[in-house]
């Protein structure tokens, strides 16, 4: 059986995203940095759905992770099919409060190590004939750069955008397509850890999604090949209007709805 390698699954968003490819019979790489954590739910899914799960712990704030990763997978003979990159986190600090190592640990997971795992695996892909690439990004990068938290999470998330369009534009003749799924606030722990749960608290009900919903969205749109994938009709409707509108007025809008983002 077809494996899906997904990093970041104890949690959130990649956490839903495991269980739903699981509920569709595919085998699971389960990689992240905690180990209880991952065989807690590595045993959990075994159990329910009746698919194999391997499990590895690794942080990719290394930068060895992403070889140590596909090191694993090709010792341990998976026919990795789809990776599917979640990992992430952000820093609720202004850019200058930030250390070098800091920020260099918070881009690697969030740019380098998806560039990283996806080149390991384009050659196994163009081999057995096609893959898939889910790359967990975020209606951050259609956004104005926050002047306050986070300051490159959105700059990033563009990257990673742009990097989705250039594997296809690459790899799509290969039967190679990425998927760069862009959700708005989802109710996660995500915002907890990285001390933006404040900010998360003020934004209005109708904005926030569920976990599942936004993983649903995200495989639903990696099947159908589509390069962007903004689950939700409100951030449908805020990615495709609010491009056209002046920057000032699309500050003034995103600190009523995001919690004070831009103030």
């Amino acid at each position: 059986m077809s494996v899906v390698l997904v990093t970041g699954p104890t949690a959130g968003i990649g956490k839903s995203l495991a269980y739903k490819f699981a509920e569709r019979g595919y085998d699971l790489f389960l990689v992240a940095r905690r180990l209880d954590r991952l065989k807690e739910i590595a045993l959990d899914i075994e159990k329910k759905f009746n698919v194999n799960v391997e499990v590895l712990q690794s942080d990719l704030k290394n930068k060895n992770s992403p070889k140590e990763i596909y090191d694993y997978s090709r010792k341990t003979k998976l026919d990795v099919e789809i990776l599917v990159l979640n990992a992430g986190y952000q820093h609720n600090k202004t850019l200058h409060e930030v250390s070098l190592d800091d920020e260099e640990d918070c881009l690697r997971v969030l740019g380098l190590s998806v560039i990283m795992q996806t080149k390991l695996y384009l050659k196994d892909f163009i081999k057995r004939g096609g893959g898939k690439v889910l790359v967990v990004s975020s209606v951050a990068g259609f956004a104005p750069a926050s002047p306050r938290y986070a300051v490159l999470y959105g700059p990033v998330k563009t990257f990673m955008n742009r990097f989705v369009e250039a594997i296809n534009a690459a790899y799509n003749r290969e039967n190679i397509n990425a998927t760069a799924l862009c959700p708005g606030f989802t109710v996660t722990e995500f915002h907890s850890v990285s001390g933006t749960q404040k900010q998360m608290d003020k934004v209005p009900s109708f904005m926030k999604m569920s976990a599942d919903d936004v993983a649903e969205a995200g495989i639903n749109g990696l099947f159908k090949n589509k390069q962007i994938v903004i689950p939700g009709l409100v951030y449908k409707f805020l990615v495709n209007t609010l491009r056209f509108l002046p920057n000032g007025l699309v500050k003034f809008i995103g600190n009523k709805v995001a919690g004070g983002r831009y103030e």
